[in-house]
């Protein structure tokens, strides 16, 4: 039985029934509603590439360990909740393991024709089991432009998508926001997976789940949803990559508020790798400010250590380096956790 439901509400996000940080304010901003949020999309990662998963070893090791790799994301969930982190984005197609760039690793929850692959969802229970005991909500991404050309063909990508829709409605899960796909402006090779065409699949798992499951999609840095998905969404999920001036978040927001398809949705960033958090404005703040989530975003960059970032595999999942710990004091401050 599922201990963790999320629910919306005129614009604003509950977790059981109770609005999410309630009562809180900060710098005379309203937090209350709000769900912060980071970007751990490889918390189920593994690579069934022969040839390149020798590039994602431990360092301690020296062999890659998509068992370890969960159970390590599983073990620092509850010091990332102790902060004030509600929420946080896992895919089933994971993300680039080396930041932006893209890679060759095949990683997915699906194979060819869109079944489940079983080693992939025993990994994706436990830790959504971890999620739902602390009370913690999972932006559940589907689709990664990286990896959907290894499903063979659009029929696939509608197995998928419904096999991972029903497995969901059989668990019961209730603390999950859908994300049908990570930018569905990207390079997806079945254009039922791009922005043309993605609000198809928003419609399906809400129809399929009879309104039960929250489903969105996401666009990349500095884009406005289309007014066809803002329609169809119980969200809105917004990128600050590239953002480089608080303003420009603040615009994104208003510019979204605009469109004639909006009705109250919540905003939520889910994405942004902005940590001036001493600056006088910062992205962070200037999306508080709107009334906007916000989601912090840290991959290893070049020449940085093992400690550093949430996407880069392998990766320590703690709160062990200076830009994680700067993120999460800002955090444990602004929540008042």
């Amino acid at each position: 039985m599922a201990k963790t439901k999320v629910s919306i509400k005129d614009g604003q996000f509950y977790i059981n029934d109770t609005l999410t940080y309630e009562g809180r304010y900060w710098e005379g901003n309203k937090i209350e509603g709000l769900l912060m949020n980071s970007r751990m999309v490889q918390g189920i990662f593994d690579d069934q590439n022969p040839n390149t998963v020798g590039e994602f070893v431990y360092p301690d090791t020296q062999k890659w360990d998509a068992d370890r790799n969960t159970d390590e994301f599983v073990a620092a969930m509850p010091e990332w909740r102790a902060h004030g982190l509600l929420a946080f984005s896992l895919n089933l197609q994971g993300g680039s393991p080396v930041g932006y760039s893209g890679h060759n690793c095949r990683n997915s929850a699906f194979d060819a024709q869109g079944e489940l692959v079983p080693a992939y969802i025993d990994r994706l229970e436990r830790l959504l089991n971890k999620a739902d005991d602390l009370g913690m909500v999972v932006i559940f991404g589907y689709f990664y432009f990286g990896q959907d050309q290894y499903l063979k063909d659009e029929n696939a990508v509608l197995n998928a998508t419904d096999n991972i829709t029903e497995w969901i409605l059989d668990k019961g899960y209730k603390n999950l926001l859908i994300e049908i796909n990570n930018e569905c402006n990207g390079p997806y090779d079945h254009p039922i997976l791009t922005q043309k065409r993605i609000q198809e699949l928003i419609v399906r798992v809400r129809e399929k789940s009879k309104g039960s499951l929250l489903v969105s999609t996401s666009y990349g840095g500095k884009l406005i949803p289309s007014a066809e998905v803002v329609e169809v969404s119980d969200f809105i999920l917004l990128h600050g990559n590239g953002v480089s001036k608080p303003t420009g978040i603040t615009d994104m927001v208003i510019k979204t508020k605009n469109l004639p398809s909006y009705r109250g949705q919540p905003i939520l960033f889910n994405e942004d790798d902005h940590f001036n958090y001493d600056d006088e404005n910062y992205n962070f703040k200037a999306a508080i400010k709107s009334y906007a989530s916000w989601g912090y975003f840290d991959f290893r960059m070049q020449g940085e250590g093992f400690t550093e970032g949430y996407q880069s595999v392998p990766i320590d999942w703690g709160i062990s380096s200076a830009r994680k710990k700067a993120f999460f004091s800002k955090l444990k401050e602004i929540t008042g956790q």
